[in-house]
């Protein structure tokens, strides 16, 4: 579980793909804090230590989160957003992440707030799982490549959010161009309220 309050990013240093799997190899500020079989998201997907060594950490992803998110389209070199899992003794200034992505996004429109950003992301419309909470709603919450958002304007298949300067410098917000994919989780408080209704009477 995470807040989406992103710790900084890490960069990937090496990737090994073997059989359907892909191992990422990372170097973050935090590596010599960290232990196997421990947590973190990655760009929002959830993803477990199998290894430390030499002041990297290497996590291994499976065929259905690379297909599901822009894990596989890391590449040495890349930022990406870590955040180890949230401690339940103090304040949530997120919201709940589950690190568990519904899908990818790509960024259609990037516009100069003078000083701040507003992100455009357009993802795809499906109805049947819009019905079970899979979109979005003004002013409520969604997480991009793992960072706590607000949404704003959104319509069936986009939302913008407002990046803040310190947002953009200590994620890879600042790495975004027209056409970056990246990684969405809806709000899972909004899943479950849908999946109630689809009983009530």
């Amino acid at each position: 579980m995470f807040s989406g309050i992103v710790e900084e990013y890490a960069e990937v240093v090496l990737v090994v793909k073997e059989q359907e799997n892909l191992h990422l190899t990372l170097k973050c500020s935090f590596v010599d804090e960290l232990k196997i079989d421990q947590s973190i998201s990655h760009n929002g997907v959830c993803l477990t230590v199998v290894s430390i060594k030499d002041g990297t950490y290497t996590v291994t992803a499976m065929k259905e989160t690379i297909e599901r998110s822009n894990i596989g389209l890391l590449k040495v070199g890349d930022k990406v957003n870590v955040e180890r899992s949230m401690m339940m003794n103090g304040r949530l200034d997120g919201h709940i992440v589950q690190g568990h992505v519904d899908q990818t996004a790509e960024c259609v429109a990037i516009d100069d707030a003078e000083g701040s950003w507003y992100f455009t992301f357009k993802y795809k419309f499906d109805k049947e799982m819009a019905k079970r909470g899979y979109l979005t709603v003004d002013k409520g919450s969604v997480t991009v490549n793992g960072v706590s958002l607000t949404v704003c304007n959104p319509t069936d298949d986009s939302f913008q959010v407002a990046i803040i300067p310190y947002t953009y410098e200590h994620t890879n917000f600042h790495t975004f161009q027209v056409g970056s994919i990246v990684n969405i989780e809806f709000d899972i408080i909004g899943k479950y309220l849908s999946r109630m209704m689809h009983f009530a009477d």
